[in-house]
């Protein structure tokens, strides 16, 4: 299967670039796999399409403000530091521009020295260890201090960081947002309790290898980033009586469904768990537990656009991302989201 396969054309205005006023007034596309028919309507209809004994599985995950902008001691170069992956309780894997800048023994300074970066070793694609000091609690000078960091493809500038978080962000650790899940308030996740549906809630941290392109033109050579999840108890049961009971299991977003199928066994069922994922969903994969798909429009030839395909029909879904450009969608992390039912 070709990298070309999962290729469309995509006007540049339609990349979301703010957020809507309010998270469930996006629209959503409907696409029916039954009926092969395609329905255009607001994210609030979604609980239509929801049944009692039901169950929708949301990302926990919490963005981390990850994005660091500090000057170099000595120098006073400007250097930006990416947080990808905490090793221990003070050093961190990052991304660092411009890397030349940030050799070993590089210091880098942010707030004025309320956080101070060593630069320890360069690891895997050129990726930075750096270790930090700081005085308190670490999370609270990075919320102080750190940027949301956004996607290369949104310019304009996050008024309030809550927009690019979850209602039910609750376990900090992501470098982006499980974006499925941006479209729920609080208001309609009540209505959809009040419905008879349940609620299980998973957490996948999210690493930025999500927005790195397939570099490779066979994509079974492509080879997945690494992600850590959490699978509770509560969650677990909820799941597999879910299951058991005849429901259908609704994950909303890329992010829960990988959380799932890493986890599921060949009956469908979960067991509470944590670990990392490596797992790779494109057309031909069978899928054990997950029945229907919230999410967003991905980027042309991304992983995320062939774990859709895979649970539909990479020709149909294509047709169906060529209508929502026709039909003037917004497009990508702040925009609006399919429901493949």
């Amino acid at each position: 299967m070709k990298l070309s396969d999962f290729n469309y054309h995509l006007p540049e205005e339609l990349i979301a670039q703010d957020p809507l006023l309010k998270r469930s007034d996006s629209r959503l596309m409907v696409l029916n796999r039954e009926t092969g028919s395609i329905e255009h309507r607001a994210f609030h209809n979604i609980i239509e399409y929801l049944n009692p004994g039901d169950c929708l599985v949301v990302n926990e995950t919490k963005v981390l403000p990850a994005r660091l902008i500090g000057v170099k001691e000595g120098t006073g170069a400007s250097i930006e530091v990416l947080l990808l992956k905490r090793v221990d309780d003070r050093v961190w894997e990052t991304l660092v521009k411009p890397g030349k800048k940030a050799r070993p023994g590089a210091r880098i300074s942010f707030g004025g020295g309320k956080l101070v970066g060593e630069v320890m070793d360069v690891v895997e694609e050129g990726n930075r260890l750096v270790r930090f000091e700081y005085e308190g609690i670490f999370e609270e000078v990075l919320d102080e201090l750190g940027q949301m960091p956004l996607p290369p493809y949104i310019t304009h500038a996050l008024e309030d960081k809550n927009r690019y978080q979850t209602v039910y962000a609750k376990h900090t650790g992501s470098a982006a947002a499980p974006t499925a899940g941006l479209h729920f308030t609080e208001e309609l996740l009540e209505q959809i309790e009040e419905k008879g549906v349940k609620i299980a809630r998973v957490t996948l941290h999210v690493g930025l290898g999500t927005f790195r392109p397939v570099k490779v033109e066979n994509i079974l050579e492509h080879h997945m980033h690494s992600e850590f999840y959490m699978i509770d108890e509560d969650a677990a049961e909820i799941i597999n009586t879910t299951k058991k009971n005849g429901g259908k299991i609704i994950s909303v977003g890329t992010t829960s469904t990988r959380t799932l199928e890493s986890v599921a066994d060949e009956n469908g069922l979960v067991k509470p768990c944590s670990g990392w994922t490596e797992i790779f969903i494109y057309p031909g994969y069978k899928f054990k537990i997950v029945d229907k798909l919230i999410t967003n429009f991905h980027l042309p030839e991304s992983t995320l656009l062939m774990l859709v395909s895979a649970l539909y029909d990479r020709e149909k879904i294509l047709e169906a991302y060529e209508e929502a450009v026709e039909e003037k969608y917004r497009f990508f992390s702040f925009g609006d989201a399919m429901f493949i039912m």
